[in-house]
């Protein structure tokens, strides 16, 4: 069974930085399309960014030019490196990465979340 587990999550002062992680676990062929999505209290899961296995990203335009995403395909893992955060950006971060299982079926899937809460 395939699982996404973020990690990185915390309580961090406005302007400060904070990297998130999301690493794919259990018995899959290759990972695809990698992204991350939030969702605040209240409020609908907004795309932030995305990477392609080529390192292809695109970010929302609320994060662009503050948030980075790599990956690192050897380790499974995904990253998100959030800089000059401001309140709005606190919220539930979600890992979500398409992943082709030993059949070679490519499924979807999210990660559980990890709270980031960016005090003033």
């Amino acid at each position: 069974q395939v699982q996404l587990v973020e990690s990185g999550g915390d309580l961090v002062q406005v302007g400060g930085s904070l990297r998130l992680s999301c690493v794919v676990s259990g018995s899959f062929r290759s990972i695809g399309i990698m992204a991350w999505y939030r969702q605040a209290p209240g409020s609908q899961r907004e795309f932030i960014g995305r990477i392609e296995r080529s390192g292809t990203t695109n970010y929302a335009d609320s994060v662009r030019g503050r948030f980075t995403i790599s990956r690192d395909d050897a380790k499974n893992t995904m990253n998100l490196q959030m800089d000059s955060l401001k309140p709005e950006d606190t919220a539930v971060y979600y890992c979500n990465a398409d992943v082709s299982n030993l059949r070679s079926n490519l499924q979807n899937y999210w990660g559980q979340g990890t709270q980031v809460t960016v005090s003033s």
